[in-house]
């Protein structure tokens, strides 16, 4: 029996929770909610990520402030307890400078499937996820993975404040893709940036986005940005969730 490795993008799950009007209600959602992901994919392990603090992006971001137009306001009170739930009921963990979205990505392998609602995740990279947002499985080819980094590229990303080049939407960023092939994209959109800024800033702002854009995928692309040596993989076993051991 092949086996299966759930990797979840927990950072979403405290959002879709928070406001429960008790913390044992969000509790019981956490614990449905992952449940429900195990049975969906039929994992047979799991390990699960949680973003804690500000990751290189913060500091890589010089056109605009990273995420610098969300409107994050108060936390619930029961915010902090929710996300330590994770931490050791589930066993999540964290890595400075990282955000969950990387380190789902960057132990993404054969094997495994990536449950996560964000968008990010699971275009830019291939294979079979599962989106828990919306109760649904998303298969992306190598192809496909790489056209929509590049489409990100040209057209930024307003959600986490990422420019891109201004006045290039989704419509335009498609059209010029679709009839190239991955290996030409990287040249066609940094000369995109050079047309709109020139020679310097263009390079400059293609540098910038591609930092911010990026999943990283490998512990290499953590080193070279972070200086970080990632460890391996947690993996816990689906059979003891139930064990008094799993979290000792």
């Amino acid at each position: 029996m092949k086996e299966t490795i759930a990797l979840i993008d927990a950072d979403s799950l405290i959002y879709y929770e928070m406001g429960k009007p008790t913390l044992e209600e969000a509790l019981q959602g956490i614990d449905s909610r992952i449940n429900q992901m195990l049975e969906m994919t039929q994992a047979t392990q799991y390990s699960g990520f949680l973003t804690t603090g500000k990751c290189f992006r913060y500091a890589a971001a010089k056109t605009k402030p990273y995420k610098g137009n969300r409107k994050y306001g108060d936390k619930p009170i029961i915010f902090p307890a929710i996300k330590e739930y994770l931490r050791q009921h589930w066993g999540c963990i964290s890595v400075p400078e990282l955000e969950a979205d990387d380190l789902v990505s960057i132990y993404h392998s054969d094997n495994t499937v990536i449950c996560s609602p964000d968008k990010d995740v699971l275009y830019q990279n291939s294979g079979k996820h599962y989106n828990y947002g919306k109760a649904e499985f998303v298969e992306v080819n190598e192809i496909q993975a790489l056209t929509f980094l590049w489409k990100q590229m040209l057209m930024g990303d307003s959600t986490d404040g990422i420019q891109g080049i201004p006045k290039v939407g989704p419509k335009t960023a498609d059209t010029w893709l679709k009839s190239l092939i991955p290996s030409e994209m990287p040249e066609f959109v940094l000369n995109k940036y050079i047309e709109k800024f020139g020679v310097a800033e263009g390079i400059s702002k293609f540098a910038e986005t591609f930092k911010l854009i990026y999943m990283l995928k490998s512990k290499e692309d953590v080193l070279r940005e972070t200086g970080v040596v990632l460890d391996d993989m947690v993996l816990y076993n689906v059979k003891l969730l139930n064990s008094q051991n799993l979290w000792q």
